[in-house]
């Protein structure tokens, strides 16, 4: 009868055997995508001949004063006001029915397509034309809508004060 095991040995690979293993291993990868390899290549070369690996080699070297600079320029107070004036604007644009939204912008695109129209013809409006124009139920919704804009930002104004 055989002896029992009572150790249990785990081969250790010395660090030689390691790098063979992954030279080994290395080769498998290349030889399965000889053809990928081939084009990366390929496409470092031509990007070597136009320049842009040094351009990027010089960019990476410069990193950090390439970030002071950017830094430099977002902190400043024009770019720093228009962050602010974004931030603003999608605040309201966040508050407001996009339906509503929607529905003015076009209407500001009709309105627009229709005051193109008037620059064509030349012709000028007259205090009777402006008085037969309130007639018109197009002209007299966009004007009650007018005024009642401002009113409410009169509101808003006074209500900032």
């Amino acid at each position: 009868m055989a002896a029992p095991i009572t150790t249990i040995q785990k081969h250790i690979p010395t660090k030689e055997e390691l790098q063979q293993q992954k030279l080994e291993d290395l080769k498998a990868l290349l030889t399965e995508n000889e053809e990928t390899l081939s084009s990366i290549l390929k496409i470092a070369g031509e990007l070597n001949e136009a320049g842009v690996l040094d351009a990027a080699n010089a960019i990476l070297q410069a990193k950090e004063k390439i970030a002071k600079i950017a830094l430099g320029h977002v902190t400043r107070e024009p770019v720093t006001s228009v962050i602010n004036h974004l931030m603003g604007a999608a605040g309201v644009l966040t508050s407001l029915d996009p339906e509503m939204t929607s529905k003015v912008t076009s209407s500001i695109k009709t309105g627009l397509e229709e005051g193109n129209k008037h620059l064509e013809t030349n012709s000028k409006i007259n205090i009777l034309d402006l008085l037969k124009a309130l007639q018109d139920p197009d002209i007299n919704r966009a004007a009650g809508f007018g005024l009642h804009f401002l009113k409410g930002m009169g509101k808003g104004l006074k209500e900032d004060e």
